[in-house]
């Protein structure tokens, strides 16, 4: 297969997924969203190209596979465009994975965590608004602790957490003027740490544990430390569940349990660009060589596409 990575030049997931490909037979290079482009005229079918460090056009429709390794903060009519492109490359016969409607889902807080409400999943109280008054008014409601996320984001960042009123009244106001939306959540206390659970395909590759550093996130990004972990049915239910309701197939799901309440259990977050450098250092499992795997046998059984 012909497999181009989307993602930073210099990410060891992109060198991971690159060298088992490579180790699999195949060829595989590194694109960027800020490379990519299309080009449209009535007279011949959509072009879609990318450029490399010379600015030489690479047809993307030369590839077999697109690996989608990051989705990178954007104007809105640079995260409307990504959306658009990876739809029409999908659309014109390329493997997307995960596929645009897993990433659209995935980045997007609101739409995830709306999605696994409705189908009457766990997940913590969580206000999402635009006003300043609004979101104190959930905040108060909420017992005056809640946990503040930007709504596309990962690894932890721009999230903290808010207990003062005053400090969150700065807060709100800020994030207000900025034009962001405001997305908060209840605070849940936890016993320092929560579970990542890999998902391919609809099944679990493993799982790991995550104590935080210091800090009530467990990231491993953020010094968070993984430890093996073998997660009971009710949590892999939960998992394999939330994977299906943004349709990832390649998913990290998140999951925690009150300090209180052990066995209750709350879905954080489903991540449709997962990391797994923790996770394989605590696993020993080599997740870059299952997802080639999983894409030679995708391609195997692809139909042919209509253009």
């Amino acid at each position: 297969m012909q497999i181009a990575i989307l993602g930073n030049q210099v990410s060891w997931y992109c060198d991971q997924l690159q060298q088992a490909a490579r180790t699999r037979g195949h060829e595989a290079s590194k694109i960027e969203f800020r490379d990519m482009a299309a080009f449209v005229n009535n007279n011949a079918r959509e072009q879609f190209f990318s450029y490399d460090a010379e600015q030489t056009q690479i047809s993307l429709p030369h590839f077999d596979c697109l690996i989608i390794r990051t989705m990178p903060p954007g104007s809105l009519e640079q995260v409307v465009f990504r959306m658009d492109l990876l739809g029409r490359l999908e659309q014109s016969g390329i493997t997307v994975f995960n596929s645009p409607r897993a990433i659209e889902c995935a980045v997007d807080k609101y739409l995830t965590t709306s999605r696994l409400a409705a189908a009457g999943l766990p997940v913590p109280a969580t206000a999402i608004c635009e006003s300043s008054e609004a979101a104190l008014q959930h905040f108060s409601q909420m017992g005056s602790d809640v946990v503040v996320k930007p709504l596309f984001g990962s690894e932890g960042r721009g999230i903290f957490r808010i207990s003062d009123p005053d400090l969150a009244y700065r807060s709100f106001r800020t994030l207000e003027r900025t034009q962001a939306v405001i997305y908060l959540q209840q605070y849940i206390a936890h016993p320092g740490y929560d579970l990542r659970i890999l998902l391919l395909n609809g099944k679990v590759i493993g799982a790991i544990r995550r104590h935080g550093h210091n800090d009530f996130r467990t990231n491993v990004s953020r010094q968070g430390q993984a430890e093996l972990y073998h997660p009971t049915d009710r949590e892999v239910e939960l998992a394999v569940q939330a994977a299906a309701l943004t349709d990832a197939e390649f998913a990290g799901v998140d999951l925690l349990s009150p300090a209180d309440a052990p066995d209750e259990c709350y879905l954080l977050e489903v991540n449709a660009v997962p990391g797994w450098r923790g996770f394989q250092s605590a696993t020993n499992i080599d997740v870059a060589t299952l997802v080639i795997e999983y894409l030679e046998q995708k391609r195997n059984n692809k139909p042919t596409a209509s253009h």
